[in-house]
């Protein structure tokens, strides 16, 4: 059996209850450690779980076949930051576990595409979601998405990219100039910085203004709002 728990993006006490009951019953436990920036340490979910957590970069989740094969007759909780679904490698994952016949059961968790609604910004107003990649120089998708979400009066949220194995993480800044670089006005947006988190940052201004401001440690995101509600604009206020 196959258990794919996502586990929030705060701490090791953002897990569902039935989760934490799954992973304490559990033969083996993986955490995958490259789609996101966990908000505790792996001793601290360790601690909390009272449970051995093993480490999945990307090649063992894509590539070998360790882990459905434990799953084919033992109970492997796969845990994830954030919601399952949320990275496309996951969908991979449950895809190969049902053509081998391994029963999956998914126990969703807190995810960074709806936790920006703590921006004010109404969930069903967001557009096309888009990454900005480290190597951007002649990426133009995400100019691409901002424009038609532009068109439609919709909020663009980019998603910044990051290599937590090498502590690598795109900034706000490095996005910023990326944006600005490829013609995108001078227009407000919102800065966060570790959603989810005690400690998360949301600030709302230009985006000339953003790249000056220390938003700490990743992960980050970038939204630009499209037409706004005026329930949005009072919200938005708290953040400038």
């Amino acid at each position: 059996m196959l258990y794919m728990i996502g586990i929030g993006l705060g701490n090791e006490k953002d897990i569902s209850v039935k989760g934490l009951e799954i992973i304490k019953n559990a033969d083996i436990i993986y955490l995958e450690s490259y789609t996101s920036k966990l908000g505790c340490s792996v001793s601290d979910l360790e601690k909390f779980y009272c449970r051995k957590i093993i480490k999945a970069d990307r090649e063992l989740v894509e590539k070998k076949r360790e882990i459905l094969d434990y799953a084919g007759n033992k109970d492997v909780a796969f845990l994830i930051i954030g919601d399952v679904f949320s990275a496309t490698t996951h969908i991979d994952l449950f895809l190969r576990a049902k053509k081998r016949k391994i029963d999956v059961e998914v126990i969703h968790g807190n995810s960074i595409l709806s936790a920006v609604g703590v921006t004010g910004l109404e969930i069903y107003k967001f557009g096309k979601v888009t990454s900005i990649p480290f190597e951007n120089e002649k990426v133009k998708t995400p100019i691409e998405v901002y424009e038609m979400n532009k068109k439609n009066g919709l909020h663009t949220l980019f998603l910044l990219d990051l290599d937590p194995l090498n502590e690598k993480y795109l900034s706000i800044k490095g996005a910023v100039e990326y944006l600005i670089k490829k013609g995108v006005k001078d227009v407000y947006a919102v800065g966060c910085a570790r959603i989810g988190c005690k400690d998360q940052i949301i600030k709302y201004k230009k985006l000339s203004e953003l790249k000056r401001i220390n938003f700490g440690e990743a992960p980050y995101c970038l939204i630009i709002p499209g037409k706004l509600h005026f329930m949005e604009e009072e919200v938005l206020g708290l953040w400038k």
